[in-house]
């Protein structure tokens, strides 16, 4: 038989098989992992990998992090600025249970490490790790520093590390399938160091940043911080200039993109920050 048609066979035998296989997965594992909030984050969302794994492949991935870092000497070296940032994130975490109550009885955790890298983030269940490099390099003031840990905090809430692993998971599914149709063997994907691939090494999509800047605006001004900072922030990283690459080929959406966005949101959540202010 000629191998051009064996081959356009099997392609056709892998749609056939995908499709069915996602249809039946997406029916019976799609949920929103949150309230909806004032900025409206209830989209249904695909969970194929389980809570239980993502967390435990989090908490492994989060203590072998602070396990270097000790080794390094870097971990909460300095006492203030440790002092600092656990105080503003205990004001966030204070407030996660108006997107999911279950939130509020997680194992959090926040630790600062010494290093120049520009990042902080919160892998699945809570577990914060803020680098001084962020800090330092934006010069960040505690509001400013409270949308970058809220941001990295929605995150975790929405759950959007097991979201991408669970979209790697269906992909896998149907090329597992039609490889064990043709012949080709079983292809797996491994639980090992699931949680840092998602949380710290991939990016995540340009919806989820989004989504995260949005929750995260509302976080902080719940918790009683000006979120007009959160623009501030993105100003900021305008301003500091350099070779930037097009919207259309990043996961992050432009700056002028997002200081827009959270512009709106800002109107938005204003009221709520207004009224922490009066209840404090």
């Amino acid at each position: 038989m000629n191998i051009i048609i064996i081959m356009k066979r099997t392609f056709n035998l892998f749609l056939s098989v995908f499709a069915v296989l996602s249809l039946g997965l997406v029916s019976c594992a799609t949920t929103s992992t949150t309230s909806a909030g004032v900025v409206g984050a209830d989209r249904t969302q695909l969970m194929l990998v389980s809570e239980e794994e993502m967390e435990a492949s989090a908490n492994e991935s989060y203590a072998q992090v602070l396990s270097e870092a000790k080794a390094n000497k870097t971990l909460n070296t300095n006492p203030s600025t440790t002092k600092r940032v656990q105080n503003i994130a205990n004001r966030l975490i204070a407030q996660v249970g108006a997107f999911r109550e279950d939130a509020l009885g997680w194992d959090w955790q926040v630790n600062v490490i010494t290093d120049e890298t520009v990042n902080a983030w919160c892998m699945p269940g809570g577990k914060i790790v803020v680098y001084t490099g962020i800090i330092e390099s934006l010069d960040l003031n505690d509001a400013q520093l409270a949308a970058v840990m809220g941001h990295e905090i929605a995150h975790a809430l929405r759950e959007h590390s097991r979201e991408q692993a669970s979209r790697t998971a269906l992909t896998n599914a149907g090329v597992s399938a039609i490889s064990s149709l043709a012949g080709f063997g079983e292809v797996g994907t491994s639980m090992v160091g699931l949680a840092a691939q998602y949380t710290l090494e991939l990016p995540f999509s340009r919806s989820h940043e989004t989504e995260a800047d949005h929750i995260g605006t509302e976080l902080m001004a719940r918790a009683g911080y000006d979120p007009n900072e959160a623009v501030n922030i993105w100003k900021k990283m305008a301003a500091m200039g350099g070779a930037s690459v097009p919207q259309i080929l990043s996961t992050h959406p432009s700056h002028e993109t997002r200081i827009k966005d959270l512009e709106q949101i800002c109107l938005k959540v204003y009221p709520l920050y207004e009224a922490s202010n009066k209840s404090n």
